[in-house]
Protein backbone atom coordinates (compact mmCIF):
# COMPACT_ATOMS: atom_id res chain seq x y z
CA UNK A 1 0.00 0.00 0.00
CA UNK A 2 2.79 2.09 -0.41
CA UNK A 3 3.81 2.57 3.48
CA UNK A 4 7.55 2.74 4.96
CA UNK A 5 7.76 1.47 8.20
CA UNK A 6 9.36 4.22 10.64
CA UNK A 7 11.04 3.44 13.95
CA UNK A 8 12.55 5.95 16.62
CA UNK A 9 14.18 6.17 20.07
CA UNK A 10 12.11 4.75 22.93
CA UNK A 11 14.23 6.34 25.30
CA UNK A 12 12.86 10.08 24.31
CA UNK A 13 13.17 13.42 25.44
CA UNK A 14 9.83 15.51 27.05
CA UNK A 15 10.41 17.65 23.90
CA UNK A 16 9.27 14.93 21.42
CA UNK A 17 6.59 13.20 23.90
CA UNK A 18 4.70 15.37 25.35
CA UNK A 19 5.72 18.67 23.45
CA UNK A 20 5.25 18.17 20.32
CA UNK A 21 1.67 15.95 20.78
CA UNK A 22 0.62 19.31 22.25
CA UNK A 23 0.13 17.58 25.49
CA UNK A 24 0.57 20.38 28.12
CA UNK A 25 2.77 21.01 31.09
CA UNK A 26 0.18 19.70 33.78
CA UNK A 27 -1.16 16.76 31.76
CA UNK A 28 -2.15 13.59 33.87
CA UNK A 29 -0.20 11.72 31.06
CA UNK A 30 2.84 13.95 32.51
CA UNK A 31 2.59 12.66 35.89
CA UNK A 32 5.41 10.56 37.65
CA UNK A 33 3.24 7.59 38.45
CA UNK A 34 2.16 7.86 34.09
CA UNK A 35 5.49 7.30 33.04
CA UNK A 36 9.04 6.11 33.52
CA UNK A 37 11.04 9.31 33.85
CA UNK A 38 14.97 8.58 33.57
CA UNK A 39 15.82 12.28 34.67
CA UNK A 40 13.27 15.85 34.03
CA UNK A 41 13.27 15.74 30.27
CA UNK A 42 14.25 12.09 29.26
CA UNK A 43 11.49 9.53 29.46
CA UNK A 44 10.66 5.86 28.25
CA UNK A 45 8.24 7.05 25.56
CA UNK A 46 4.32 6.56 26.33
CA UNK A 47 3.04 6.46 22.57
CA UNK A 48 5.45 5.64 18.91
CA UNK A 49 3.66 9.45 18.06
CA UNK A 50 7.03 10.93 18.28
CA UNK A 51 8.12 9.52 15.54
CA UNK A 52 5.84 10.64 13.55
CA UNK A 53 7.21 14.14 14.94
CA UNK A 54 10.77 13.05 14.12
CA UNK A 55 9.44 11.80 9.94
CA UNK A 56 7.64 15.17 9.71
CA UNK A 57 10.54 17.33 10.73
CA UNK A 58 12.96 15.77 8.38
CA UNK A 59 10.11 15.30 5.26
CA UNK A 60 10.95 18.83 3.95
CA UNK A 61 7.42 18.95 2.73
CA UNK A 62 7.12 15.49 0.80
CA UNK A 63 4.31 13.39 1.03
CA UNK A 64 4.29 10.97 3.92
CA UNK A 65 3.16 7.24 4.30
CA UNK A 66 4.27 5.84 7.35
CA UNK A 67 3.43 3.20 10.04
CA UNK A 68 5.07 3.25 13.04
CA UNK A 69 5.18 0.31 14.79
CA UNK A 70 6.86 -0.54 18.44
CA UNK A 71 7.20 -0.95 22.09
CA UNK A 72 5.88 1.78 24.10
CA UNK A 73 5.88 2.09 28.33
CA UNK A 74 3.95 3.09 31.02
CA UNK A 75 3.77 3.27 34.72
CA UNK A 76 0.80 0.30 35.08
CA UNK A 77 0.72 -2.43 37.35
CA UNK A 78 0.61 -5.70 35.03
CA UNK A 79 -2.59 -7.76 35.72
CA UNK A 80 -4.54 -10.07 32.96
CA UNK A 81 -5.71 -6.31 31.12
CA UNK A 82 -2.36 -3.96 31.71
CA UNK A 83 1.22 -3.91 31.05
CA UNK A 84 3.99 -1.10 31.62
CA UNK A 85 5.29 -2.75 28.23
CA UNK A 86 3.41 -2.73 25.00
CA UNK A 87 3.56 -2.72 21.10
CA UNK A 88 1.40 0.24 19.90
CA UNK A 89 1.16 0.79 15.65
CA UNK A 90 -0.13 4.13 14.42
CA UNK A 91 -0.05 5.35 10.94
CA UNK A 92 0.40 8.96 9.05
CA UNK A 93 0.05 9.62 5.53
CA UNK A 94 0.39 13.59 4.36
CA UNK A 95 -0.39 14.00 1.08
CA UNK A 96 -3.09 16.23 -1.32
CA UNK A 97 -6.16 14.70 -1.92
CA UNK A 98 -6.07 12.76 0.78
CA UNK A 99 -9.35 11.90 2.02
CA UNK A 100 -11.35 9.32 5.00
CA UNK A 101 -11.55 7.16 2.62
CA UNK A 102 -8.03 6.14 2.49
CA UNK A 103 -8.15 5.60 5.96
CA UNK A 104 -11.04 3.68 5.75
CA UNK A 105 -9.79 1.37 2.85
CA UNK A 106 -6.54 1.04 4.76
CA UNK A 107 -8.27 -0.14 7.80
CA UNK A 108 -10.25 -2.32 5.73
CA UNK A 109 -7.37 -4.01 4.26
CA UNK A 110 -5.61 -4.27 7.20
CA UNK A 111 -8.71 -5.61 9.23
CA UNK A 112 -9.13 -8.46 5.90
CA UNK A 113 -5.27 -9.47 6.37
CA UNK A 114 -5.23 -10.07 9.95
CA UNK A 115 -8.62 -11.71 10.49
CA UNK A 116 -10.20 -13.10 6.96
CA UNK A 117 -11.06 -11.98 4.14
CA UNK A 118 -14.67 -12.66 4.78
CA UNK A 119 -14.83 -11.06 7.73
CA UNK A 120 -17.49 -7.94 7.79
CA UNK A 121 -15.79 -4.69 8.89
CA UNK A 122 -18.15 -1.79 10.45
CA UNK A 123 -17.13 1.60 10.58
Amino acid sequence: MGYSVAEGPEVETDHYNFELMNIAAGHPARDMTDTFYIDEKTLLRTHTSPVQARVMEKSEGKPIRIICPGKTYRRDDDDATHSHQFMQIEGLVVDKDISMKHLKGTLETFAKSMFGENKKVRF
